[in-house]
């Protein structure tokens, strides 16, 4: 992917799934193989510079042209595992949440309804050749959504602040069996305290989401380019999964209490993060 920009996009944060190779045929396999032994790889910035100079021409583009190639690659305990970007088809979901983000007149002047409904006629023909497709990534604006948390634990936690030239991140990584016994036991709780709410319906569908996956891949929780937009002492004190646990945790034992404070202190975290969405 050619460098579009350097400038740095803050705004997005990610959910991934890394699979290890043998849960993907050949020949994609082979294809990652010979990926993961490229000395330089595209960032996350440069998949969303890239999706956001395409939105510049006109007509703008709404979603690739073309499946992307990249993905993202680790290697735990000497096994590698890869994670698709499947820019294309993120795009066409991202596209069909559009409506409930923006408003009508925004998002006519941004993608005229005539390319959003291109996009939409393209990716009804896609679907039918490829009904069991699934994204590896789930993306998420201005937030991490707090059922993301359920998955990871506090004591997975990465936090390196920017130093020199090195960018900083915030992420947690965690085993998949790992992020759905957590998921089971998280439902569990909130099941026995409260009847149904966002929270519950948000950790049902990640959970469905995740058992789409290999049983030995990785979870990773980034919170991508938002350590851009919040400053390093707010980073250094975000301990949200550590809060969530507590919050689950006290539900599991009757503690409602503790489970308010818990719940407060997580909501009033990411509601000045999303504020920052609307600052000049």
């Amino acid at each position: 992917m050619p460098k579009v920009s350097s400038v740095t996009v803050p705004y997005a944060a990610y959910l991934r799934v890394y699979e290890p190779l043998a849960a993907f045929p050949q020949p994609e396999r082979g294809h990652w193989e010979r990926y993961a032994r490229r000395e330089r790889r595209p960032s996350y910035q440069d998949e969303l510079r890239r999706s956001l100079a395409d939105l510049v021409p006109t007509p703008p583009v709404a979603v690739p042209v073309h499946e992307s190639d990249d993905a993202f690659v680790i290697e735990v305990d000497g096994v590698l595992c890869v994670c698709p970007w499947r820019t294309r088809l993120r795009g066409w979901q991202a596209l069909g949440e559009l409506p409930e983000q923006l408003p009508t007149p925004v998002l006519d002047a941004v993608l005229p309804p005539v390319v959003r409904r291109q996009a939409a006629a393209d990716y009804e023909r896609w679907l039918e050749r490829n009904p069991d497709a699934r994204p590896w990534i789930r993306t998420s604006i201005w937030q991490v959504p707090l059922n993301w948390f359920v998955l990871v634990a506090d004591e997975e936690r990465e936090y390196e602040p920017k130093s020199g030239a090195d960018a900083p991140y915030l992420r947690y990584r965690t085993p998949m069996v790992q992020a759905r016994r957590r998921v089971a036991r998280g439902l569990r709780a909130l099941r026995d305290a409260i009847d149904e709410g966002p929270l519950i319906d948000g950790l049902v569908d990640v959970g469905r989401w995740l058992e789409e996956f290999h049983p030995r891949s990785y979870v990773e929780l980034d919170y991508g380019g938002l350590v851009h937009a919040l400053p390093a002492g707010l980073l250094d004190e975000d301990h949200s999964a550590a809060d969530v646990a507590e919050g689950i945790a006290a539900l599991r034992s009757g503690d409602g209490d503790g489970a308010g404070e818990a719940y407060t202190r997580l909501v009033e975290r990411w509601r000045a993060v999303r504020d920052r969405q609307y600052a000049n």
